[in-house]
């Protein structure tokens, strides 16, 4: 069967919140772009009147247009290799579908079949976190991953020598895609599970990961703080530079100090320390 590309075009910001909103009507696969995100599912299930009830919910966010077309399935495959090629980060990491080829001389590799594009290392936020997660000792650390989307940072904290990664997600389908990337990868001591972060037991973590976004890391940091062990870090992004001096603020309000930083194409990525 062929599958329908719907074409979103919108603030890149709102890419996230659609990519959930679809993949609880049926969409299976999402490709980002400057000017909104692509989305892909198979014909038979395509429902346009489903997709005007989820653009109705978010008109007042900014302008949102749409327009789709039917792609024949010979296609998809080549789709997903022009828009998903391997990534390498900071030449230590690679990031691939598992129709790529490896390659063993990166120290890291990992496999992200995609499912979905938010989360495989070619968004800017994603790359600044891995990035930053190379610099931080995870040695027999334990890690809370907040948002785990595809699970690409826990797997790579189990990969930096985490004894323990704990990793959630609010959408079932990230959750579930997490799982099954985490057997891809291998990782055996790494958990995942649906929810939020007020689902999680208190525990004392060594390091905190959340790439969200600006207003709920603003509403959560005080909450964050709450699982970080004496001397922890939370690296954080989902963010522009412009909204920076507002994350740090509040970081620096519950005790959290500015470690390092990065930022790429207007996008922001912090470390604190508490």
């Amino acid at each position: 069967m062929n599958y329908i590309e719907l074409i979103i075009n919108t603030n890149p910001e709102l890419s996230e919140i659609f990519m959930a909103e679809l993949g609880e009507v049926g969409f299976e696969s999402f490709t980002e772009s400057d000017d909104g995100l692509n989305a892909y599912i198979l014909k038979g299930d395509f429902n346009e009147i489903a997709i005007q009830e989820i653009i109705e919910r978010y008109e007042a966010l900014g302008e949102i247009a749409y327009s789709f077309k039917e792609i024949e399935k010979q296609n998809w495959n080549a789709e997903w290799e022009k828009n998903y090629p391997p990534i390498r980060v900071s030449n230590q990491i690679l990031v691939r579908a598992s129709f790529h080829a490896a390659e063993p001389n990166i120290p890291f590799e990992i496999i992200i079949n995609p499912k979905m594009s938010f989360g495989t290392g070619h968004h800017e936020t994603t790359e600044m976190m891995m990035a930053h997660q190379l610099e931080i000792d995870h040695k027999n650390k334990n890690v809370l991953d907040v948002g785990c989307g595809t699970g690409i940072l826990s797997i790579l904290a189990e990969k930096l020598g985490a004894k323990l990664v704990v990793g959630f997600d609010i959408e079932e389908w990230a959750a579930k895609n997490s799982q099954e990337n985490i057997g891809l990868n291998n990782c055996v001591n790494t958990q995942i599970s649906q929810g939020t972060i007020q689902d999680e037991p208190i525990f004392a973590y060594d390091i905190v990961l959340a790439n969200i976004n600006r207003n709920i890391l603003l509403d959560q940091i005080p909450i964050y703080v709450k699982y970080m062990a004496s001397k922890s870090v939370l690296a954080v992004s989902g963010f522009y530079v412009s909204d920076q001096p507002d994350i740090e603020a509040c970081a620096h309000q519950f005790g959290l100090k500015t470690k390092s930083m990065k930022s790429k194409n207007n996008w922001a990525c912090v470390v604190f320390e508490k």
